[in-house]
């Protein structure tokens, strides 16, 4: 918009000046005329005037011409400049050359001056004029503009910043635009009814997954009771208790998978908002004592390297269970006396083990239910977890092979 205005007054004060410039030159020219009439008309009363031939003591000169010259020719008019004796110098006329006929077949070329001295100087005073009004009223309208502008766009940026700090189910009172332009209202009225579909489907969804998780889970706690109940029964033969082991394990795995995928509908539905400062050092060695059992009992190596600290803010409980999947990753595809090398930075966080001798597929291994194991005790959704936690986070985390080992990088730059 201010492009447009500044090309807009440029062009006009172009078009102003080149007007005025006219305006002057038909003013001299109207005068030229007025002397041309005069002239010619002396000319008529006293022929002595056709022997002026040289400007020197009037500001005409008068020359005879053949006749078929006189016929082809027209009045011209052009800016010149002329030697001025009392001045001594050159100095800028406007000439007037035309054609007259004194007496019968007698024609003579007439040429008239005007001087321009002074025009000049008001062409030259109008220019520096017109420079400075254009000046003034390009800073003028661009001033005004600003602060219009800044006045009426202030609640707009406001709203915006406002917005993207709004979060579901954390703040869901937002303070619409306080506006009398008719297009900031229609604003107001779709964005309030946007919020306000996305908040209820928030809450339904939200719902769904507390009832499912409660639907869900409690009938599979009474079945598994059931049935670890059944399987202290004397009375059973081998085979029905092995069988109904095999089905304790099977509704384990359902219940590990139930919590999971429910788990995962709350992390992408962004049901963890509260964020704080986490120490990963702290959290990392806290929960490599948890797995020290299943360390111990796999004879895994463990390798940890702290080049700096690493604090950074995000759901606490996300935290964890990034971690917890990662290290919980790194010992289910390990085998007996493998390797686990965890490193620290201070924008990052790498988990290496040993395992499969084979790299595997960077585009698949973090979707869901991918297993390159034939573990009955994984569901699948480890990595997944992983991937949409950092994802929610605003992290990123990237698979590599690389010396026999695979890795797993966490970055929070």
């Amino acid at each position: 918009m201010a492009v447009a205005l500044l090309v807009a007054l440029t062009a006009w004060a172009f078009i102003f000046y080149v007007n005025m410039i006219d305006e002057v030159h038909d003013s001299i020219d109207d005068g030229l005329d007025n002397s041309k009439l005069l002239i010619i008309h002396q000319a008529n009363l006293d022929s002595t005037v056709l022997a002026k031939q040289s400007f020197d003591e009037g500001n005409y000169a008068i020359r005879k011409i053949e006749g078929h010259h006189a016929l082809n020719h027209y009045d011209v008019y052009k800016d010149t400049l002329m030697y001025m004796e009392n001045e001594d110098d050159l100095e800028p006329v406007r000439l007037l050359t035309t054609v007259f006929e004194a007496s019968e077949n007698e024609f003579y070329q007439l040429k008239v001056i005007s001087s321009m001295v002074e025009e000049d100087d008001l062409i030259e005073d109008l220019f520096y004029s017109l420079l400075w009004l254009y000046l003034i009223l390009i800073v003028t309208i661009l001033a005004i503009n600003t602060v219009v502008l800044r006045s009426m766009w202030k609640p707009f940026f406001k709203f915006l910043n406002h917005l993207s700090e709004f979060k579901l189910g954390k703040n869901e009172q937002v303070q619409l635009l306080k506006s009398n332009v008719a297009e900031f209202k229609l604003l107001n009225k779709v964005i309030a009814d946007v919020l306000e579909s996305n908040i209820r489907s928030f809450h339904n969804q939200k719902q769904l997954i507390e009832n499912a998780s409660h639907e869900l889970q409690t009938p599979l706690a009474i079945a598994l009771n059931k049935l670890q109940l059944l399987a202290e029964n004397p009375e059973l033969s081998e085979e029905v208790v092995n069988e109904v082991f095999q089905t304790i394990e099977t509704l384990q795995r359902l219940t590990r998978l139930n919590k999971s995928l429910l788990l995962l509908s709350k992390i992408e539905n962004k049901q963890f908002l509260n964020e704080e400062t986490i120490d990963f050092n702290d959290l990392i060695k806290s929960l490599l004592l948890d797995f020290k059992e299943l360390i111990e009992f796999k004879e895994l190596e463990v390798i940890f390297k702290k080049e700096d600290d690493l604090k950074v803010k995000m759901n606490p409980e996300l935290a964890r269970i990034l971690i917890t999947n990662l290290i919980k990753n790194a010992i289910r595809h390990n085998f007996n006396k493998g390797k686990i090398e965890l490193l620290i930075t201070n924008s990052s966080f790498q988990i290496s083990n040993s395992g499969s001798d084979k790299e595997l597929d960077s585009t698949k291994v973090f979707q869901r239910f991918q297993k390159e194991s034939t573990d009955q005790s994984s569901t699948g959704l480890g990595l997944a977890i992983a991937k949409s936690i950092v994802d929610i986070s605003g992290y990123r985390i990237e698979y590599a092979y690389s010396n026999s080992m695979h890795q797993f990088t966490v970055k929070f730059d």
